[in-house]
């Protein structure tokens, strides 16, 4: 996402923004695939089936779980394809639920105020002392707010993705301390994880237990989800929560970072047991009062967010009312959905990472549009069509930093006789490419809305940092040789100069004048 200055980099990488965009736009063809097109509402375990062996075939997904209910029944439970450790999937392999785990976390504190050991809109402080902030407002966030994500925390004010990760609850609410917020509490919506952190913690203040037994105790196993758990970091997930990420076509396997998660994104499920707690959330259990449920689903409405608690209400491609969230590790993405009108439930695991390779919400997507009677449209992760135009303009990069290399001496003897001003400012749009990758992260981190790191974004898009990159190294060459070799013209300069200047003579004396005469 760069683009130059005068330079012929400037035409290839402002080219290859342009391609990307445009290839992006066009990354999900919308060719039917007639032949596998079901009528509308059948979505059965047979064609689930078949489509996610179509989605494997056709974007090299290494593996998958899915659940999906309709009302109190299940409709299909399965895995696909293998974890990063070679692992078949099956319906009761655990795998990392990230930002899903939300909306566990909500339910677990709503319980406590359905018990009324809470109230929602009392101030967070009153339950846990221990949370302070650099900022006086903290003091009236509310419970609520903390759920709704409205508290006036914000990534841009403690980018806690880029901070050294802590090992607890207690600790990542300690990390606040210094953070001051973005807006008044309860006037904007941000998506900010330490929220969730905050009240995962203060369930353990309040019920004096650890937050992974009181989610067990108060949520887990009353919905028979036996195989669920949560942790306190991704070092902590089965596996490390290695996975695998997409570039160039092919699917890479790579270790997770160390990220705290617990509260925000710790829960590690199955599709056996997300099944149940699909149909949890669509009402049909008697572990939960359905008001409580509905609660969480609703959204708060401040800045016109349609945000609730772990829930976002939206709108299918076919126009029908919408509940879901999505959930993204580096190595991992998920997706939840409801569609309370025809009163099913999917949930979607991939063991590939955010951006580069989205396929939960693609698969999810997919699935809707058989419930909604859409033929199948072929979606495929961007990248995928993507990534060979940046292949491409990178090799360019590197062809043109040679290129300039190359020529640099000619280009310094050209200019040798210029003023200095002037060669400096032919180099300065050589320095734009270099700018902008150093700053690739920040600018990423304003699309996203998150602040991340470089290494960050070689797990969200690998090909996207290798183009910025040869881009910056292309234009880092040209400036040190065209450099050097100006610094070697202008010395040769002189020194020819003071060789071809002739030599002045002294006065002549008494003695030299007599002898010449």
């Amino acid at each position: 996402m760069m683009k130059t200055g005068k330079s012929a980099a400037i035409a290839v990488l402002t080219g290859a923004l342009l391609l990307t965009g445009a290839t992006a736009a066009t990354a999900s063809p919308k060719t039917p695939h007639a032949s596998n097109a079901p009528k509308a509402g059948e979505l059965t375990a047979a064609t689930i089936d078949a489509y996610m062996r179509d989605y494997a075939q056709r974007t090299g997904l290494p593996g998958a779980l899915v659940a999906v209910t309709k009302g109190d029944q299940v409709v299909q439970v399965a895995g696909y394809g293998h974890t990063a450790d070679g692992q078949a999937i099956t319906k009761d392999t655990p795998m990392p639920l990230a930002s899903l785990s939300k909306s566990f976390t909500a339910l677990a504190v709503l319980r406590l105020a359905d018990q009324h050991k809470i109230s929602l809109d009392e101030p967070v402080r009153s339950y846990l002392p221990e949370f302070t902030m650099a900022d006086p407002r903290a003091g009236k966030i509310t419970v609520r707010q903390l759920l709704q994500q409205t508290s006036g925390m914000s990534d841009r004010t403690f980018p806690e993705l880029t901070l050294p990760a802590p090992d607890t609850l207690k600790d990542a609410v300690a990390m606040l301390r210094t953070a001051p917020l973005a807006t008044d509490p309860g006037t904007k919506m941000a998506y900010h994880n330490p929220n969730y952190a905050v009240a995962a913690r203060l369930t353990e203040v309040v019920t004096g237990m650890p937050f992974g037994d009181y989610l067990a105790a108060g949520v887990f196993r009353p919905l028979g989800m036996t195989s669920t758990t949560t942790v306190n970091t991704t070092r902590d997930h089965p596996g490390g929560a290695a996975g695998y990420i997409r570039a160039y076509g092919r699917v890479l396997e790579r270790g997770h970072p160390k990220w705290f998660v617990n509260g925000s994104a710790g829960v590690v499920s199955t599709a056996a047991d997300l099944a149940k707690w699909l149909i949890a959330q669509n009402g049909s259990s008697r572990a939960f009062p359905e008001r409580t449920v509905r609660t969480a689903q609703t959204p708060s409405g401040v800045g016109g967010s349609t945000y609730g608690m772990g829930w976002q209400a939206g709108k299918t491609a076919g126009g029908a009312p919408e509940l879901q969230h999505t959930g993204w590790l580096l190595t991992h993405n998920s997706a939840q959905t409801l569609l309370p009108r025809s009163r099913y439930g999917i949930a979607v695991v991939t063991d590939t990472g955010m951006i580069s390779g989205d396929d939960a919400l693609l698969i999810t997507d997919g699935l809707i549009d058989i419930i909604e009677g859409r033929p199948d449209a072929g979606a495929a992760p961007f990248t995928m069509s993507a990534d060979p135009w940046l292949a491409g303009l990178s090799l360019l990069n590197l062809g043109l930093g040679v290129l300039g290399v190359l020529r640099a001496r000619r280009w310094a003897r050209r200019r040798a006789g210029r003023p200095v001003w002037r060669l400096i400012a032919r180099l300065v749009p050589y320095v734009l490419p270099i700018a902008l990758f150093a700053g690739l992260a920040d600018l990423i981190g304003l699309l996203m809305n998150r602040v991340g790191t470089m290494e960050m974004i070689t797990y969200v898009w690998l090909a996207l940092y290798v183009w910025a990159a040869t881009a910056a190294l292309a234009a880092t060459a040209a400036i040190v040789a065209r450099t050097v070799h100006t610094v070697r013209a202008l010395r040769a300069r002189r020194l020819r100069a003071v060789q071809e200047k002739p030599a002045v003579q002294g006065p002549v004396s008494r003695r030299r004048r007599w002898m010449v005469s």
